[in-house]
């Protein structure tokens, strides 16, 4: 028996570059974990990390030519496109080294399994959630599968069974990390698991299915010997946690995170977290700062109380600008989550999300206002709001897949301005992609280019949602003011 676990290619069409939501950072360390717990029963075990070392299908191949595992699984990522290549790939190398079993896992076979199982005959399963348990059950008894926590084909069709969730992750082993993983200058970490929110537009906690316990923390000893044990291993010092939630609920969340904070200080490190608003508070934040806390990125997804409680955010407005007022006043400027236009936003809700950006200062980086001021809310399977609206009759699945879907917003004249920005933000993408790391790295040439881009595309957002307040716009003159925008950045960037 051995296993090769594959992070495949991923392409996004430049149309799609800046909707991240089918593939949460949550999810990159899976095939870590897997690979961690089949180490730790000695299972061999290899990771071929074609994502982050930029291998090709021909390297792909020639690995598992060399390896022929009796089971490959792979971490599949949705494309937002049809994944013919990967399949066919996946049939070829199947048949070609006959691969005994080959299993897929991750946030889209959790929810579009069915799909994926009868678009690819040469995947035999799929497994539902967290993968840790399930995978090593395979591996141990394989020939025998699993009698739950996987998909997989009977004389009955499709069946599918939820496993059990690990209640006490600091029992996990750590998780294996592949070259690439130390490729892109930080380490990730994951010191939680789920969130004990509930907002709308998110399948991170269905993907996990534990309805008792949402949030699952590791203990902060447990964080910090991962910790030390990759100090050893390299000399990378910046650390990104990818909970979607670093913090737990209540008193007891924030004493954890004050205790870690107290250790991580004594390695001095920096690092990065993603949090609610509601969380950030004075002592924890001082706290995180002081142990080498260098980026946050929160999700304040509106700036109108009413919207918050369509979003069941839980939080309110108040929450969001507390949050901004604390972070900076101990040196952090957030990044942030936000969702400019819902199905059922108002022009009224755009200008209050626009004025609450404003009086924020959260417009004053194209960084920033190149996502808050287009952001649509991203609707994929296994979200309340895929529920909500397809019980609604409002859903419209997407060609390629039941795991994406959109819907008509109810507004036509948000539906105009939301296509007009989605077009000027990708041109604005389509030169960042290359222009990134001289910004990051203080060029003066980009930074004041910059600069001129995103005093245009505030103003533009705002004269444009002004004009449709007052009056709709014919296709043509959409079409025209899209043009004429486009032509002026090229203008500044050349």
């Amino acid at each position: 028996m051995n296993v090769i676990l594959l992070e495949h290619p991923r392409s996004i069409s430049a149309d799609r570059c800046n909707d991240i939501a089918n593939a949460p950072l949550s999810a990159c360390l899976n095939t870590g974990y897997i690979g961690g717990m089949l180490a730790a029963n000695n299972i061999p075990i290899t990771i071929v990390d074609a994502y982050l070392e930029h291998l090709d299908y021909p390297a792909i191949e020639a690995q598992i030519a060399a390896q022929l595992p009796t089971i490959l699984g792979i971490h599949l990522v949705y494309h937002w496109k049809d994944n013919q290549t990967l399949y066919q790939f996946i049939e070829h190398v199947k048949q070609t080294y006959g691969i005994a079993h080959i299993c897929v896992y991750g946030f889209y076979p959790t929810f579009a399994y069915e799909e994926i199982l009868n678009r690819c005959p040469a995947i035999d399963s799929a497994v539902l959630g967290e993968a840790e348990l399930t995978f090593l059950t395979l591996a141990k008894n394989y020939p025998a599968i699993p009698d739950s926590g996987m998909a997989i084909r009977s004389v009955n069709g499709i069946v599918a069974t939820r496993g059990e969730v690990v209640i006490d992750i600091d029992a996990l082993p750590f998780p294996l990390r592949s070259v690439g993983s130390y490729s892109f200058g930080e380490v990730n970490i994951s010191g939680s698991r789920g969130c004990y929110g509930g907002c709308t537009f998110c399948y991170i906690n269905p993907y996990y299915g534990d309805t008792k316990r949402k949030w699952r923390g590791r203990s902060p000893e447990n964080i910090i010997a991962e910790i030390d044990a990759v100090l050893k291993e390299t000399d990378i010092r910046y650390f990104y946690f990818m909970d979607p939630n670093f913090y737990g609920p209540g008193r007891a969340g924030k004493e954890r995170v004050l205790k870690l904070a107290r250790l991580l200080k004594e390695r001095q490190i920096n690092f990065g977290i993603e949090a609610r608003a509601n969380d950030i508070e004075d002592e924890t934040i001082k706290a995180l700062v002081d142990a080498g806390l260098k980026h946050i990125l929160i999700g304040l997804e509106s700036g109108r109380d009413e919207a918050l409680k369509r979003l069941n955010k839980l939080t309110t407005v108040e929450d969001n600008e507390q949050a901004l007022r604390i972070l900076r006043k101990y040196g952090i400027e957030p990044s942030v989550g936000f969702i400019m236009f819902e199905p059922d936003s108002t022009l009224e809700d755009l200008k209050v999300n626009y004025d609450f950006l404003m009086r924020n200062n959260l417009l004053e980086k194209l960084e920033i206002s190149v996502n808050v001021l287009y952001h649509h809310m991203i609707i994929l399977q296994g979200s309340a709001s895929y529920k909500a609206l397809q019980e609604q009759g409002r859903l419209n699945i997407s060609p390629h897949s039941t795991y994406e879907a959109d819907t008509d917003y109810q507004n036509p004249r948000v539906a105009m301005l939301s296509g007009m920005m989605r077009d000027m933000t990708n041109h604005i993408f389509s030169y960042m992609k290359d222009t990134w790391e001289l910004s990051f790295n203080k060029d003066p040439v980009i930074l004041e280019k910059y600069r001129l881009v995103n005093q245009l595309l505030v103003q533009t957002f705002e004269d444009y949602l002004y004009l449709l307040m007052h009056q709709q716009l014919s296709n043509d003159q959409r079409n025209s003011f899209v043009d004429t925008f486009i032509d002026t950045v090229d203008g500044i960037m050349a």
